[in-house]
């Protein structure tokens, strides 16, 4: 486990723990949470929001509960018979410890990334149907990089060097061809495009054209769908 994965385990631990003793608190008390009763609870909604949003985004499931429960009316008027909607927030909170117990959150992780990949793609063919090969093929490429860092971390495939810097497209794509992830083919055609890239990069424009930056799309959308998907 990353240090930065045991970090939102212990933090989702403590949300479920600290909510609980918030809703039990709220349910014993006869008038609305006051002073650092109610600061601690202010304090709670904002650790579970922001961590919703960092994990599964705005347009997920988990938000729009969380956001519901938030809507209610007189949301921090918490006492023994107004707390329903923090139960609503602690279950979200107990459902968020339970994909991460049983590896949910992993799955769920690469379909952001999967979202946030195909984001740039478009970003790129919109560059490019505008016009813009050369800012396209600057995206396009980094993009592709990112992918085959991804795709070496999904495979145990180094994506740092020795002296612990971040091996670029050209090593990636020599260690994950030794390693068997595609074949020498692929490795040419990733190539190829790198040198594109690069060649976009160092602003030698000329160097390329716009059909050529069009395939580099498509090899790209291919790729990703083939070992990405």
């Amino acid at each position: 486990m990353s240090k930065l994965d045991a970090r939102i385990e212990k933090e989702v631990q403590w949300l479920v723990e600290d909510g609980s003793r918030i809703l039990r608190r709220a349910e014993s008390l006869s008038d609305s949470m006051a002073g650092d009763d109610l600061a601690e609870v202010t304090s709670w909604v904002t650790r579970l929001g922001q961590l919703i949003r960092r994990l599964y985004g705005e347009k997920s499931q988990h938000f729009d509960s969380y956001k519901s429960a938030l809507a209610t009316q007189n949301f921090y008027s918490l006492h023994s018979l107004w707390n329903a909607h923090l139960s609503q927030m602690l279950g979200v909170a107990i459902t968020i410890k339970h994909d991460l117990e049983h590896g949910l959150l992993v799955d769920f992780k690469a379909l952001v990334q999967a979202e946030v990949f195909s984001d740039f793609l478009e970003m790129g063919e919109y560059l490019l149907q505008g016009g813009y090969k050369d800012a396209a093929a600057v995206i396009i490429g980094s993009v592709l990089e990112d992918g085959l860092r991804k795709l070496a971390e999904r495979n145990n495939v180094p994506i740092v060097s020795e002296s612990g810097k971040s091996l670029t497209i050209d090593p990636l794509n020599s260690e994950l061809t030794k390693h068997e992830v595609y074949s020498k083919l692929v490795q040419k055609q990733i190539t190829s495009w790198a040198h594109i890239r690069n060649k976009a990069a160092h602003g030698e424009f000329s160097e390329y054209n716009q059909e050529q930056v069009q395939m580099m799309l498509l090899f790209v959308q291919n790729f990703a769908s083939e070992f990405l998907g």
